[in-house]
């Protein structure tokens, strides 16, 4: 088993400590809940209302946002002037959640609108010049750009030459220079005073929709139906879920849950999940399925459906695209089986602080998840290339405190583009820098991470007795969720645990067995992909657990029960 730095939160202030107190008493929790609400920021009543409680009131005036202002007016004269409109988005779930919001909701009263996806292979990601010369032979002057096209300055000129204007909906981080659009919505920007930088491609597209419903007297309650596609989106582009995104999440999954749209009912009837859905839920049972469809053919068959208003055809699409996810995972097991056996049979590339690999071969469509495999066994910055259109394009993800677009920036006089986030970027370069590219990224790497980042951690929220765990307890704490990025799920640490009765081994590679502290209760562990430990935890000495919480329902038989992350033994 591979060694975990189980990394405990900040120790408390004398002024956090005397605001955990007040704070349990006001709102009637334990101090360890409390404490779990400090540590998240929020120290009062009210904080602590709006956070159990969001409401879509909490969402920010739209015109906040720089160009707001200029995109709305451009969009109602397009509207006012019968001009065709083109919602262009990129191929990931971001993208089309985006592409289907925006488009949806104007064709309910606008008609002459289309939108179109890059193709992943021949167009590349972002805004390409195919896309605007269809648009142009097409007869479209306006083009929507969503979760794409901040830094797409020649794209946008060129558009210009042939009188398309953009108003561009990003996430991403800007450039030193801005595209010379009609509008550039993107909180990101400099000079950009939102309140809440962390939107989606998709969040920004709905901001556009709600500046436009507020200038032109439409109820905004016409837009709430579209949180679905919001949640969607914030969970599979891992964004922080705080905030706005908070707010959306929340509805997005009341919505999900009740009335989801007709394409996502499918998918996710397809996907098997039969239970409440959550982040996770979101991140790992939708998300790939409709990412699939961009990787492995074509992205608009996501977007057709999500727009899909017949069961019938839906069932049938969520099939189709349930063939391409398991297409995908076909090929991501055989290219991470190659690319760990390509690290493991090279001394250079075992004893370095990052992955730098290629193989013109390999599918284009799973490179980014490949990347995120191999950090699971070398925990390390990871960039994985393949040969599109004759360059090497590739994904690059990193660990936890190190940003990887900053040490891809410092490569950038060997790259053609890149783009991305602190902790995932995408790139083309090349082939032939591929060695000089892999040599000098290496050499930022080695430089800059520190040697506990290339160990894998566990961020600690609390050290817990297992006697303060109960129904009242987790009750609460389940209305912390939805957990994500900026509110992960709880993470507890109990010392000095015995174990309960003999411990059962599952499927020959999961573990699941009893324990107890002192006086407690007895509470079951599930500990996956970790059967080596049954000597250790046969041996009779106490040992340390790291878990989160969960309710498990069987046989009409609810109990608390643990899931372990990791164990260390005295």
């Amino acid at each position: 088993m591979n060694e975990k730095r189980w990394i405990p939160s900040s120790a408390l202030t004398a002024l956090e400590t005397q605001t955990v107190a007040e704070l349990a008493e006001a709102i009637h929790v334990s101090p360890f809940l409390a404490t779990l609400l400090v540590q998240r920021g929020i120290h009062t009543f009210e904080q602590a209302r709006t956070f159990f409680r969001p409401e879509l009131s909490h969402l920010h005036d739209p015109f906040l946002m720089k160009d707001m202002d200029k995109a709305v007016q451009r969009l109602i004269r397009a509207l006012d002037s019968q001009e065709k409109i083109l919602i262009y988005g990129d191929y990931d779930v971001d993208g089309t959640t985006s592409v289907t919001l925006v488009y949806d909701f104007l064709s309910t009263f606008y008609p002459h609108l289309d939108y179109y996806i890059p193709d992943r292979y021949t167009e590349g990601y972002g805004v390409s010049t195919q896309g605007i010369d269809w648009a142009a032979a097409h007869g479209y002057s306006l083009i929507i750009a969503l979760d794409c096209g901040i830094k797409s300055l020649d794209k946008v000129d060129y558009a210009n030459s042939l009188g398309i204007d953009f108003i561009i909906c990003d996430h991403h981080r800007p450039g030193d220079q801005l595209p010379q659009a009609a509008a550039v919505l993107d909180p990101k920007r400099s000079d950009c005073a939102y309140p809440y930088k962390e939107l989606t491609g998709c969040g920004v597209g709905f901001k556009l929709m709600q500046a436009f419903c507020i200038q032109t007297g439409r109820k905004p309650e016409e837009l709430y139906p579209y949180t679905d596609l919001l949640v969607v989106s914030i969970a599979a582009d891992i964004v922080p879920i705080t905030g706005e995104n908070r707010v959306l999440a929340f509805f997005g999954l009341q919505h999900l849950n009740a009335t989801p749209r007709i394409g996502l009912k499918a998918l996710i009837k397809i996907a098997g999940l039969h239970s409440k859905l959550d982040i996770t839920n979101v991140v790992f049972g939708l998300g790939p399925r409709i990412n699939a469809a961009g990787r492995i053919k074509h992205a608009k068959e996501a977007v057709r459906l999500l727009l899909c208003q017949d069961e019938e055809e839906a069932t049938e699409f969520a099939m189709g695209i349930n063939t391409h996810n398991n297409d995908r995972r076909t090929f991501d097991s055989s290219i991470t089986e190659e690319a760990l056996a390509m690290i493991q049979t090279d001394e250079w590339l075992v004893a370095a602080k990052s992955t730098v690999l290629f193989k013109e071969d390999w599918h284009k469509g799973v490179i980014g998840i490949v990347a995120s495999r191999c950090i699971e066994h070398f925990h390390r910055p990871t960039i994985i290339l393949t040969k599109s259109n004759g360059k090497a394009a590739g994904s690059a993800r990193s660990v936890p405190g190190f940003d990887v677009y900053e040490a891809i920036e410092e490569c950038a006089e060997l790259l053609e583009q890149f783009g991305g986030h602190t902790f995932a970027a995408g790139l083309t370069l090349p082939v032939e820098n591929i060695d000089a590219f892999r040599l000098r990224f290496e050499e930022i790497v080695s430089s800059r991470i520190l040697p506990e980042q290339l160990i894998p951690m566990i961020r600690v929220d609390l050290e817990i007795a297992l006697d303060e765990i109960s129904w009242k307890f987790y009750n609460v704490m389940k209305q912390m969720a939805p957990f994500g990025p900026g509110n992960m799920t709880p993470v507890f640490v109990s010392r000095a645990v015995q174990l309960a009765g003999r411990p059962t081994i599952m499927k020959e590679k999961h573990i699941k067995f009893d324990v107890f502290q002192g006086k407690s209760p007895a509470f079951t562990t599930i500990a996956f992909g970790m059967a080596h430990l049954l000597p250790d935890l046969t041996s009779g000495k106490p040992f340390d657990i790291c878990y989160t919480l969960e309710e498990n329902n069987f046989r009409d038989s609810r109990t608390l029960q643990f899931m372990l992350k990791d164990i260390k033994f005295q």
